[in-house]
């Protein structure tokens, strides 16, 4: 029999068998003696695949994992609500019947069928009368969420999710065996949504699991969640890898596996691994109408995680690169306008004065197209880079400006704990194309402008609807500051470089927009060209 890696039928032995079956099924069809169905039948069960069994697996990695139970000092609340799902439409339980099994099931677990706001991401939810603004709110501990983790070490560190214990003043571990274990709050780092406990097994070494390689993990690749959905505990669900490198618009960091392994509420925090009973990520949200699976589940890579949780281990906080400079995706127009082959790198959209970028020279305009010597894809690329460095390191970026690639060497700060790190504002992203200026030039692309106060640049006064440039998101109300890095303050100063791009065979220009929300580049077509 061929089969494939991890004892697996192939797809071959797979279609053969089938074919055999097909056959046997003709046979009996045009009444052929039994004799002779028998041996097909024989065939078939000769080469029928063997059904994949993760009951290895599981029996390796189970001890391993364990519920995370958050307390408070707070009225029992409900003990499934770790904030786990996105909720897109949301429905709520109260739409379901009374006699429905789901909400049975919610009321016996102590769950409020009535409390599902619809929430994007609900992180600790409290419950009606949970939180510390609610009845009770000095009262004993009591249990106010519940999610998974997983040992990494024999001595008794734990991994799970921020969200799980962000809102939590003591915590529990409960072991697959039953076993409760008080556990302490070593870090968290809400970035990434990862946090370490530490339970005192008093001498005992606990069971321990292991970081895959990112670099094996490939989609259509089999994976085993593990957790504890909806305050069950030690439940096993399989899958596979759906993609990697998913957005979900959590922060600069995302870079999710997507896996169709079914994860549902309280599964948070629980790792998912391979055949090789490895942790290739860790399960931190779920794409639901409902609020249960439907297939699409987001985990936190090893690779990620490995450096984040060894640095919560060693100093309870995690230190990141910071070069201090607000940033933004290159766009095709954008590419365009500034000269670049193709849209990719990051687009500094303004550095902040102080920081490691502003001293070592970088300006509004520039695009850093690579980090010692690898190419930067986009700004959340760049973002991820230099927060995965050390504070202190000396980098060097290759810069894109003024139509040609400069070197330029910076030396990292910290990244302050109230910043948006590297950082790519998930506020000032693309809005496309918007203003420029001069009178029938402007007049070109819909725009009326006019001094502005503080005489800095041009005040947008008007804006024709059926424009490019109100198409792109440009608003009255707004300013132009500079075109194609070049500041501007009056009309005159845009038309002539408009020109000037016309003559360096440009077909579009990049504008800098100012707004109360804070600056952004836009590349509109130079005479209407699109």
């Amino acid at each position: 029999m061929l089969k494939n890696f991890n004892g697996r039928p192939s797809l071959a032995t797979v279609l053969k068998a089938s074919t055999v079956a097909g056959i046997a099924a003709a046979v009996l069809a045009t009444g052929v003696p039994l004799e002779i169905t028998r041996s097909y039948a024989e065939a078939v069960k000769v080469q029928a695949p063997a059904v994949p069994s993760f009951a290895n697996v599981v029996d390796a990695v189970s001890p391993a994992v364990v519920s995370v139970r958050v307390e408070n000092r707070v009225n029992p609340v409900s003990d499934n609500n770790d904030g786990f799902s996105f909720d897109f439409n949301g429905r709520g339980f109260d739409d379901l019947p009374d006699d429905h099994p789901l909400k049975r099931f919610f009321k016996q677990f102590g769950q409020d069928p009535n409390d599902q706001q619809g929430h994007s991401r609900r992180f600790g939810q409290n419950g009606p009368n949970g939180g510390p603004n609610g009845p009770g709110g000095k009262g004993r501990l009591r249990p106010v969420a519940q999610g998974s983790g997983f040992f990494i070490s024999e001595d008794g560190y734990i991994v799970t999710n921020n969200h799980v214990v962000s809102d939590g003043q003591a915590f529990v571990a409960v072991m697959n065996d039953g076993t409760e274990l008080d556990a302490k709050l070593i870090g968290k780092d809400p970035r990434t949504d990862l946090a370490v406990l530490k339970v005192d097994g008093k001498g005992k070494k606990f069971t321990y699991v292991n970081w895959a390689d990112d670099n094996n993990v490939r989609v259509g690749d089999w994976v085993v969640a593990v957790g504890n959905p909806f305050g069950l505990g030690g439940t096993v669900t399989a899958g596979i890898v759906s993609a990697r490198g998913r957005d979900i618009g959590s922060g600069p960091y995302d870079d999710y596996l997507q896996v169709d392994a079914a994860v549902n509420r309280g599964n948070s925090g629980g790792p998912t691994f391979n055949l090789s009973g490895e942790v290739v990520g860790i399960n931190t949200a779920i794409f639901s109408p409902s609020g249960g699976s439907v297939g699409i589940a987001f985990a936190i890579p090893a690779s990620t995680a490995r450096d984040v949780v060894a640095d919560l281990m060693k100093d309870g906080q995690v230190s990141r690169g910071w070069l201090g400079v607000q940033i933004q995706p290159v766009t095709k127009d954008i590419a365009e306008s500034i000269g670049l082959s193709e849209p990719s790198g990051a687009l500094v959209v303004a550095p902040q004065a102080g920081s490691p970028g502003d001293k070592a020279g970088m300006k509004a305009g520039d695009v850093v197209t690579a980090l010692n010597g690898e190419t930067i894809k986009d700004a959340r690329d760049l973002s991820r880079r230099i927060g995965a460095m050390q504070p202190g390191s000396k980098v060097e970026l290759s810069v894109w400006r003024a139509g040609k690639a400069q070197p330029l060497t910076v030396e990292l700060g910290t990244l302050p704990i109230d910043q948006k790190d590297a950082s790519a504002d998930d506020n000032n992203q693309p809005q496309q194309p918007q203003a420029p200026a001069s009178e029938k030039a402007l007049a070109d692309l819909g725009l009326t402008v006019g001094p502005s106060d503080d005489g800095k640049g041009l005040a947008i006064t008007g804006i024709d609807p059926d424009s490019d440039a109100a198409d792109k998101g440009i608003k009255e109300g707004e300013k132009i500051t500079s075109v194609n890095n070049q500041e501007v303050a009056s009309p005159d100063d845009v038309v002539k470089v408009l020109n000037q791009a016309k003559k360096d065979g440009r077909t579009r220009a990049l504008f800098q927009i100012q707004s109360n929300e804070g600056s952004r580049f836009v590349a509109l077509p130079i005479n209407g060209q699109g």
